[in-house]
């Protein structure tokens, strides 16, 4: 009895591993789906982002204490917010910002989260919270003037935009 439970015991763990894909097989198919999906031939493939999104997703689980994980992370949120699905990629902002505070582009992540509020979801209000609060965490930040400009533009329309910058251009020609 004792034999076949070690015997079933390691045959389940030898199945296991021999079902996930390894590191370097999940790296090759991430650079071939990248490759496929940035192919001026063939333009863009809304099922070949949502292939290489599941990938780097898998290989962030697969893999999570590994260098590439955080990077897989972003990418993917990245082409999740460009999709236009702003939950999820939250989702995936909150969770590199929460799981690898370190990494370079935690800082963007927070001010990605912003500017999805505004522009995707149209949540003005939480967008403004959430570019305070980038300001204040991240003051340092290279993105701090683009989260300021964004808090003095929430809520206005592009011709808003046009007509407050063509009043400043004509009030700075007049002081001259």
């Amino acid at each position: 009895m004792k034999r076949t439970f070690i015997f079933t015991t390691l045959v389940s763990v030898i199945l296991l591993v021999s079902c996930q894909p390894s590191r370097e097989k999940m790296e090759q198919q991430i650079a071939y789906l990248e490759a496929r999906l940035f192919d001026t031939e063939s333009g863009f493939s809304r099922a070949g982002a949502d292939s290489l999104i599941q990938e780097y997703q898998e290989f962030a689980e697969a893999y999570p204490d590994d260098s590439l994980a955080p990077v897989c992370l972003f990418k993917a949120a990245s082409m999740i917010m460009n999709l236009q699905d702003g939950p999820r990629a939250i989702t995936l902002f909150d969770k590199i910002q929460t799981s690898y505070p370190d990494y370079e582009k935690a800082p963007l992540c927070l001010f990605f989260t912003g500017y999805v509020q505004e522009n995707v979801l149209g949540d003005i209000d939480q967008a403004r919270e959430t570019y305070t609060l980038f300001i204040e965490t991240y003051p340092d930040n290279d993105f701090v003037d683009d989260a300021q400009a964004s808090i003095k533009n929430l809520g206005k329309t592009p011709e808003q935009m046009i007509q407050e910058f063509e009043t400043g251009q004509q009030q700075a020609e007049e002081e001259k």
